[in-house]
C-alpha cells in the first residue's frame, strides 16, 4: 500500500492530467520509444512554439485521467512508453506537430497512438488527416477572406452602378416673371378722395 503523501500526489497528478485533457481542443498519445535526447529537445521546442502541452505520462495514471475525462477507449493504447500532446486552442496542432516529427523519423519511431478531438476518440489515421488540416490561424484567414469576397464583390457592383447613373446637375432658378405694373389712374378721369376712387370727368 502506498503512504499517504505518495496517494496525494498521485491524485493530483491524475486530476491535473484529467483537467488537461478535459479542457483540450485536440490531444495526441505517442510512443516515443527510441528518441535522442537531442530529437527530444528539438519536438520540445517545437511543440512550444505552436502552443502544445508535450509531457511524458505514465500510463497507469493517464487510464484513470483518461477515464475521468470520458475518453476510456484511449485506455486500450496505454502500453509501452507514452506521451501526451495537447492544446487547449487549437485541435490541429498537436497532430500537426506530432505528425510532421514522426515523418522524420521514417515511421520507426515518435509512433502516433491515438488522438482525441473535442471530447471524442480518434484512430491513427485520423490523426494523419487533422495534420493536414491548416493551422486554426490559416483556416481563420481563409474564413475572413471568404466572407469578405462577397462584400468586396458588392462594393464593386454598386461602384459600377453608380458611375453609370445619368448625373442629375440641380435644376436653375426659373427667371421670376415680370408682371407690368398697374397702371397709374389716369388723373383726368379719376381723383382719389378718402381712400375711395371718384369719377370726375376731366375739364375741357
Amino acid at each position: 500500500m502506498p503512504n499517504a503523501k505518495i496517494l496525494s500526489e498521485k491524485q493530483a497528478i491524475v486530476a491535473d492530467l484529467t483537467e488537461k485533457i478535459q479542457g483540450a481542443a485536440g490531444g495526441v498519445l505517442v510512443d516515443y520509444k527510441g528518441i535522442t535526447v537531442a530529437e527530444d529537445t528539438a519536438l520540445r521546442a517545437e511543440m512550444r512554439k505552436n502552443g502544445v502541452d508535450y509531457a511524458v505520462v505514465k500510463n497507469t495514471l493517464t487510464r484513470f485521467a483518461v477515464k475521468n475525462a470520458g475518453l476510456e477507449e484511449l485506455s486500450s493504447v496505454l502500453e509501452g512508453t507514452t506521451s501526451l500532446a495537447v492544446s487547449a486552442t487549437d485541435p490541429v496542432a498537436p497532430a500537426r506537430v506530432v505528425s510532421e516529427f514522426s515523418k522524420k523519423m521514417n515511421g520507426e519511431k515518435f509512433i502516433v497512438k491515438a488522438g482525441f478531438v473535442d471530447g471524442k476518440v480518434i484512430s491513427v489515421d485520423e490523426v494523419k488527416a487533422l495534420a493536414d488540416l491548416p493551422s486554426k490561424e490559416v483556416l481563420l484567414s481563409m474564413l475572413l477572406s471568404a466572407m469578405q469576397g462577397p462584400v468586396r464583390g458588392l462594393a464593386v457592383s454598386l461602384d459600377a452602378t453608380i458611375r453609370l447613373l445619368p448625373i442629375r446637375r440641380p435644376a436653375k432658378a426659373l427667371p421670376l416673371l415680370r408682371r407690368p405694373a398697374p397702371p397709374l389712374p389716369d388723373l383726368e378721369t379719376n381723383i382719389i378722395y378718402f381712400g375711395g376712387i371718384i369719377p370726375w370727368l376731366a375739364r375741357k
